[in-house]
């Protein structure tokens, strides 16, 4: 059994709720992706995939994926939620270009050691962070400039 599987079970059993195929499904998918995915992205993935599922497991299952922090919800401004799965992965943020909608991530370690500070100094037990940078990307920048 997968990690992610195990860790969404036991989540599941927690709550008194089942882990349905449907449900496994949506899990699948999510983390067969590597970037940051819409919920119709991934119903528009299930569906291609000739697997059943609808569209209201699939918001009702990515909530569950976050309450039991197998997935974060990241909000790059308009009007959907995006998500990324971050089970194994190193915590990072993200550089969003007003544009063209690009997400850049990155890892600062700089950054990382001012919030420790900060934390420290207010004498606050912080947890995680999220940081997002909106502006404008080198290849929107080059693009205007031509």
């Amino acid at each position: 059994m997968r990690p992610e599987e195990r860790i969404f079970r036991n989540f599941l059993v927690s709550r008194d709720l089942r882990f349905t195929p449907e449900r496994e499904v949506v899990l699948q998918e999510a983390f067969q992706r590597h970037d940051h995915f819409e919920a119709e992205e991934l119903l528009s993935s299930i569906r291609k995939k000739r697997k059943r599922t609808s569209r209201a497991t699939i918001y009702r299952t990515l909530e569950l994926l976050v309450q039991c922090g197998l997935l974060e919800v990241v909000d790059f401004g308009g009007s959907s939620q995006h998500y990324e799965h971050v089970l194994g992965h190193q915590h990072h943020d993200h550089l969003v270009c007003e544009r063209c909608g690009r997400i850049i991530e990155f890892t600062h370690r700089k950054l990382e050691k001012l919030k420790e500070r900060i934390c420290q100094e207010m004498d606050f037990d912080g947890r995680f962070h999220t940081l997002k940078i909106f502006g404008i990307c080198e290849r929107c920048r080059g693009d205007s400039q031509r």
